[in-house]
């Protein structure tokens, strides 16, 4: 599909037609007896981690699930903590746990990332979806790097042969969205803040994704003309505004395809959430996404 230069990415437009067909298969699973359900486990009193949460309740609910915030202190065990999920696995009404990320310091999230059942874990970190991801196999992909591919579809942005750079190597974006490119038969390339010569390999990429947690990190001369860039970083200024990890303003004349930070991938990422709710939701009942069909 041609692409005109400069051509932003609407993420929150793209997020809503997500969110209406989730909640056209929530209407068919409640029409079956089935209700779906989301707990979020919040830790401490983070701000950015309440209004991630806010957020993420808000959409739940509008698309018809039934949705469970479970509020801990700061000040909670890790064996209080892990208990709770625990209880959340075995409690049928829940069909989706999300333990909301960075838990307070004190805390460690690998075993309690661990003790969430796979079936239930629409974050996608746990051992067992991590494999199903790398072998190819049925699993809750991580919402991020799904919603980053579930953008691109929806843009006509093809990637099988295409050459891709994903700047970050964390388990929740740049290893999972990796998998997830070499499924589709793009070629990939993993890049980090050890990379030498970062801004020459960016420059190979025909898709680029920057997620590092740096704030303009990506300038316009990293920029190969006519490549799409998603920007997964959200850093906020010390003016209180927020940024990505790419230099917009001066990368938008260059690039080909490129998402706005706030706008771009953050809504993509909260649709995604609710897409694996639904999938998990379907799943323990027996059904196939076309049971679902309208």
């Amino acid at each position: 599909m041609p692409m005109t230069a400069g051509r932003v990415l609407d993420g929150k437009a793209v997020a809503q037609a997500v969110r209406t067909e989730v909640a056209a298969r929530v209407a068919h699973l409640r029409a079956r007896g089935v209700v779906p359900g989301l707990a979020v486990v919040l830790v401490g009193d983070d701000p950015a981690s309440q209004v991630y949460v806010r957020n993420k309740d808000k959409a739940a609910s509008e698309a018809g699930f039934e949705v469970r915030t479970v509020r801990f202190s700061a000040t909670t065990t890790q064996t209080e903590l892990e208990r709770q999920v625990e209880a959340l696995n075995a409690d049928r009404s829940v069909h989706g746990i999300l333990v909301q990320l960075p838990l307070p310091r004190g805390l460690d999230s690998g075993p309690v990332i661990e003790r969430l059942d796979p079936a239930k874990d629409v974050d996608g970190l746990t051992a067992r979806n991590v494999a199903a991801l790398w072998r190819g196999e049925e699993g809750l992909v991580p919402c991020t790097p799904a919603g980053c591919l579930e953008l691109l579809d929806r843009a006509g942005i093809p990637l099988e042969g295409r050459r891709a750079v994903v700047i970050g190597r964390s388990q929740l974006v740049g290893k999972p969205l990796a998998a997830l490119l070499l499924a589709r038969n793009a070629t990939v390339t993993v890049a980090h803040s050890r990379s030498r010569d970062l801004p020459a390999i960016a420059r190979e990429a025909e898709i680029l994704v920057a997620a590092v947690g740096k704030a303009a990190l990506v300038r316009a001369s990293w920029i190969r003309p006519g490549a799409t860039v998603l920007d997964v970083g959200i850093n906020r200024l010390d003016d209180g505004r927020l940024c990505g990890d790419v230099d917009f303003h001066a990368c938008l004349p260059v690039a080909g395809a490129i998402t706005p930070v706030p706008g771009g991938i953050g809504p993509m990422t909260i649709a995604m959430l609710l897409a694996n709710t639904a999938r998990a939701a379907a799943r323990s009942a027996g059904l196939r996404p076309e049971d679902l069909a309208g």
